[in-house]
């Protein structure tokens, strides 16, 4: 069975029963019906454990499979972790480019060899081929 998770604004929408779901990026947006989706997000529910098994129950078997998940903490206290979703809020100003995502700047002058440093010697070392033991009998003749 492969994964579901929920399409959803906030967390308590993505942990109410019924939400709509989606296996991959592309299936939330086409059953979102154009709204922009953020991407996959993960959120932390500190619940009691009566409130956390409430929560598993009503999330049924025609429910998203997989979003939901129970760790304990050092305490010993119930934690779930919630994979959903996120829509964008079309409100919002739009993000700023992640340092990843910026476009690299410009080669430097011709002039530069700082590659040189670095890769003016090979990777991988030679080796070395011991020489055979004088003890050893020859089983192949010159080969």
């Amino acid at each position: 069975m492969s994964l579901a998770y929920p399409i959803a604004r906030t967390l308590e929408e993505a942990i109410k029963p019924g939400v709509k779901s989606a296996r991959s990026l592309r299936e939330a947006a086409a059953v979102t019906g154009g709204l922009k989706v953020d991407g996959l997000e993960t959120s932390w529910l500190h619940l009691p454990p009566e409130e956390a098994d409430a929560l598993f129950r009503a999330i049924s078997a025609e429910g998203p499979a997989g979003h939901l998940q129970r760790y304990e903490d050092t305490s010993g206290h119930t934690v779930l972790a919630v994979s959903w979703w996120k829509l964008a809020d079309p409100s919002a100003p739009a993000k700023p480019l992640s340092p990843a995502s910026k476009p690299a700047p410009a080669r430097a002058a011709e002039g530069d060899h700082t590659d040189d440093l670095y890769f003016r010697r090979g990777r991988t070392k030679t080796r070395r081929r011991r020489p055979a033991d004088p003890n050893q009998l020859d089983l192949f003749n010159g080969e």
